[in-house]
Order: structure tokens, then C-alpha cells, then sequence
């Protein structure tokens, strides 16, 4: 069996998953079943276009709020909350706090691609 070696790991939202199956299926001919299924999933969960999202990702990252991490940032666009308490709970997963002040600096922003 060979060994696998990790070279990055990144964090990535379903969107972008979204566009990296597609360019193995455009240069496969067809996804293997597994990958199909996610495609399929990926259909119905993934709402941003892609250039959307990394424009979200710029201005999110551009606010320097502490301790968010791209998979927090990751997480929040992939849910997609409507308010600025479904953020926190989605940020509470990750046993997260921000002040209410970066709370609502990061749901405006956020705001803006809803």
C-alpha cells in the first residue's frame, strides 16, 4: 500500500467543493460513486456563486477579528445564518465567543451576500 503524504490541508466552503468536483468530472469523464452522491448533495446545499464567496472570505478576513480561522469563516458562509444570533450559535459549536461589537461588525459584512 502506498503512503499518503498530506502537502496542505485548507478549508474549503461547499461551493468551492462544488467547483473542484466539477473540474474532475470535466476531466474524468464521470465521478466515481461517492463523489457522485456529493455532487448531488453539493446541488442542493451550495447557494453562493464562487466569486462571491472569496469576495466574502476577503472582506471577512479583512475585519482582523481574533481568533476566527478560515474554517470558522468556512463554516459561517457554508450555513449561511440570516441572523446575527444564528452566527453565534454556529460559532459556539467551535467553543467561540466575540464580543458583540465583532459579532455585528462580521454580520454586517456577512449580510451584504444574503
Amino acid at each position: 500500500m502506498t503512503d499518503i503524504t498530506i502537502v496542505e490541508e485548507e478549508a474549503i466552503s461547499l461551493s468551492e467543493l462544488k467547483n473542484e468536483l466539477s473540474k474532475i468530472k470535466k476531466r474524468d469523464g464521470e465521478l466515481n460513486f461517492r463523489a457522485a452522491r456529493t455532487e448531488d448533495y453539493l446541488n442542493k446545499f451550495s447557494t453562493l456563486k464562487l466569486k462571491d464567496i472569496k469576495a466574502l472570505k476577503k472582506d471577512i478576513a479583512g475585519l482582523d477579528l481574533p481568533r476566527i480561522k478560515d474554517i470558522h469563516i468556512v463554516k459561517i458562509i457554508d450555513m449561511m445564518p440570516s441572523t446575527e444570533q444564528e452566527m453565534k450559535f454556529i460559532l459556539g459549536a467551535f467553543n467561540l465567543t466575540l464580543s458583540k461589537d465583532n459579532l455585528a461588525k462580521l454580520f454586517e459584512v456577512f449580510k451584504k451576500y444574503l
